[in-house]
């Protein structure tokens, strides 16, 4: 969305061999992880029912800024992405200050997706500690980053398809149970979603919405993608396009089923799919669905240590990061970059040996709204890009609908759920940390740029 044409690839060493399938299977496979298969149930017990209008809320926010993303990615394909266009925008404090935030977000992330997968892979196979597991996870998943964006891309791709075609498998138990369908097993009807739709009220929704957030956060890693993918100003529509409607048909299934069938209070929100299998009576379903889980978690791990890596080069090569973050490998891969982002979580796995089961729910409360701070900014970033490319003429090959109009709904909805936020001692904690963070963030990247600028000075 600059006067460049938008063929013009800022990182044009970085390969460009990703396939739109697998850019698509990518979006999902970010989202698809943690967040719904662990999330969802401490989301049901901290709303009840009432967490639907969590997923409702934060899906629409998230629809609208992955088409403010879509349009800036089709324009501008940059490994940065929002970093890039916060920076172009809003000024390079503003820039890197956006990018260290979301690499900050995505290497918690990381250690939450590896920690969350181990401890389910234990509740089937309790040989080895759940630690040792998230160490091996993150020891393959880092070397199938290293190999090349074409090898990732497809081990993503068939990842991502497993574990669509088990949450349609689950929806469609979840319906014959609803429904009566299933032999000799009581239906539970509705009646869980009818007698008490929000047990713990406003506070409950606002407590719930934060954890619906970091179900989503990931999604734009499509927008970052786009930088190593052929034809990005067609793929980069369609993978936006499908991405979006098939989350919110998965999540909003998903968490209607798990709300449906248990109680706010069950055991079996601990791990909501099995349970919802277990309470179907389908034999050995319930482990069989928790194994699905492990994958989905192993994928999304997968997708966020690539960002988290791309985004990382990106402030190298733009100066905003240590300039030997921007070596490439042979396979045209970001290896110390790889390396630096994975190292939080082989970190987080000495924590987990240390204080077990006290470090992966300490990871979910920590970044849940740092993706609130990134959504705003893209939404920011992309109604004054917007303005500026259509007052200079500027051709972009994917605009964003309904604009100004849905942007600007998006970020009055974005304020509505800050302040429904600091209505609930919880989330309110989280924020004014958020907020915290974000400041130190731009302090440093502003004294970065200063004490840089000075050494370039000739003495």
């Amino acid at each position: 969305m600059t006067s460049k044409s938008a063929t013009v690839r800022p990182e044009a060493h970085l390969g460009h061999t990703m396939k739109p399938r697998q850019l698509t299977m990518m979006g999902l496979g970010s989202a698809i992880g943690a967040g719904l298969f662990l999330g969802s149930g401490a989301g049901v017990h901290a709303a009840g029912p009432a967490v639907l209008v969590s997923y409702l809320v934060a899906g629409t926010l998230i629809i609208l800024v992955m088409w403010a993303l879509g349009e800036m990615a089709a324009a501008n394909p940059t490994s940065g992405a929002f970093s890039v266009y916060a920076e172009r925008a809003l000024g390079k404090t503003a820039g890197a200050t956006v990018g260290w935030l979301w690499w900050l977000q995505l290497v918690v992330v990381i250690a939450a997706e590896a920690l969350g997968a181990a401890g389910l892979l234990f509740t089937v196979w309790p040989v080895i500690p759940v630690w040792a597991l998230a160490l091996i996870f993150m020891v393959v998943f880092t070397a199938i980053n290293l190999t090349g964006v074409r090898n990732f891309g497809e081990f993503e791709f068939w990842f991502a398809i497993l574990k669509v075609l088990a949450i349609v498998l689950f929806l469609a138990v979840g319906a014959a149970l609803l429904l009566g369908f299933l032999p000799d097993v009581a239906s539970p009807g509705l009646a869980n979603i009818t007698s008490d739709f929000a047990p713990a009220g406003l506070g409950g929704i606002a407590t719930a919405l934060f954890v619906v957030i970091f179900a989503f956060g990931g999604t734009e890693i499509v927008a970052v993608a786009a930088a190593e993918t052929e034809d990005p100003e067609h793929s980069v529509g369609r993978a936006v396009r499908t991405v979006l409607w098939r989350i919110l048909v998965f999540y909003i299934g998903s968490v209607f089923v798990i709300a449906a069938v248990l109680p706010i209070n069950s055991d079996g929100l601990a791990s909501p799919f099995a349970g919802v299998l277990d309470a179907a009576r389908i034999p050995g379903a319930g482990t069989a669905i928790t194994l699905v889980a492990v994958v989905a978690l192993l994928s999304a791990l997968n997708a966020n240590l690539y960002g988290a890596s791309r985004m990382v080069y990106s402030l190298a090569e733009r100066g905003e990061a240590p300039r030997f973050l921007s070596r490439l490998s042979g396979a045209s891969v970001p290896m110390i970059a790889v390396g630096v982002s994975v190292a939080f979580g082989f970190f987080a796995t000495v924590l987990e040996l240390l204080f077990p089961d006290r470090i992966l729910p300490a990871l979910f409360q920590l970044v849940g709204s740092t993706c609130l701070v990134v959504w705003g900014t893209a939404l920011v970033s992309q109604l004054i890009l917007r303005r500026r490319a259509d007052r200079d003429g500027t051709r972009l090959p994917l605009r964003m609908k309904g604009f100004p109009g849905l942007t600007g709904f998006g970020l009055v909805l974005l304020a509505l759920i800050f302040a429904v936020g600091f209505s609930a001692e919880s989330s309110r904690v989280q924020l004014l940390s958020t907020f915290a963070l974000v400041a130190c963030l731009a302090a440093a990247c502003w004294l970065g740029a200063r004490v840089a600028a000075r050494e370039r000075q000739p003495k």
